[in-house]
């Protein structure tokens, strides 16, 4: 992966999986987080040449008062066309590549022996898996995650529903994932999957 001697793996999961916990677990075992979701932010921040692409590319109507991206509007959107979340994507996934790229230089220089998780939340969706040889999923089935979407947002079950029709179901993820951390039980018991995890991971299996 990147002709690094870092070992490195992929964080992914469904919508309401619970992957942020799991994440949190990995970095208190040592893990690296490399977080996209985060860097997808930070790439696209005022002055920025990301968001100078973004606004060529959608108009200026994308831009709010404080010269930020304004999020809400381009979610809506790119949710709705296509079209157009190819093009952001065309836009955004170049910057995102190249900060993972720059972050696993930096760790794998400070310590090669370290693990890395890059987290990305739509892993499989984007095409990203085919970068990661080894890719650990943070599993819930998917009435599991109908339950906890209508919790967590306040929404009806129609409208988790349609959340998760907007990405590849849990299952076929879970064909393809190398490692499965099953979160839809107490924490220690996920804490315990983890560990089982990472200690594979970091053995080099």
């Amino acid at each position: 992966m990147y002709g690094l001697s870092l070992n490195i793996a992929a964080l992914t999961g469904g919508i309401a999986s619970g992957k942020s916990t799991v994440a949190g677990m990995f970095r208190d075992l040592g893990a690296h987080i490399i977080d996209t979701d985060l860097i997808a932010r930070q790439v696209v921040q005022p002055g920025s040449p990301g968001l100078k692409q973004v606004m060529e590319a959608f108009g200026p109507g994308y831009i709010n008062q404080n010269g930020e991206l304004d999020r809400a509007a381009m979610r809506e959107t790119v949710f709705s066309d296509s079209g157009a979340r190819r093009t952001l994507n065309q836009i955004l996934h170049p910057l995102i590549r190249a900060q993972v790229k720059r972050r696993l230089e930096e760790l794998s220089l400070r310590n090669p022996d370290d693990v890395a998780l890059v987290d990305v939340p739509l892993l499989f969706e984007t095409g990203w898996h085919r970068q990661y040889p080894t890719i650990i999923l943070v599993y819930v089935p998917a009435r599991v995650q109908i339950e906890r979407l209508m919790a967590r947002d306040r929404i009806t079950k129609a409208q988790a529903l349609k959340a998760l029709a907007a990405q590849l179901p849990i299952e076929e993820k879970r064909k393809q994932a190398t490692f499965l951390v099953d979160n839809s039980g107490p924490l220690e018991d996920t804490l315990g999957e983890v560990r089982a995890v990472w200690l594979q991971i970091y053995s080099g299996v």
